[in-house]
């Protein structure tokens, strides 16, 4: 199996590129990220996806509970 990477993007991991590892990659998912350092702790959700032209990519949930991501 080829190792399939991750592109982020938005919020405090926008441009990070990651590995997935050996879970085959479901639309949909969503991730979490808590950021503890420097002050107050902030949540941040991202939902798993595909695209053609990026390939597998975390997009930043947005705070509107109308949009996608729920979490």
């Amino acid at each position: 199996m080829t190792e399939a990477i991750v592109r982020f993007f938005g919020g405090p991991l926008d441009g990070r590129v990651q590995d997935l590892g050996d879970a085959e990659p479901v639309s949909g998912t969503v991730m979490r990220h808590v950021h503890l350092h420097d002050g107050p702790k902030i949540e941040t959700h991202y939902e798993l996806g595909y695209s053609a032209e990026t390939g597998w990519e975390y997009r930043l949930c947005g705070l509107n509970s109308d949009e996608t991501c729920e979490h």
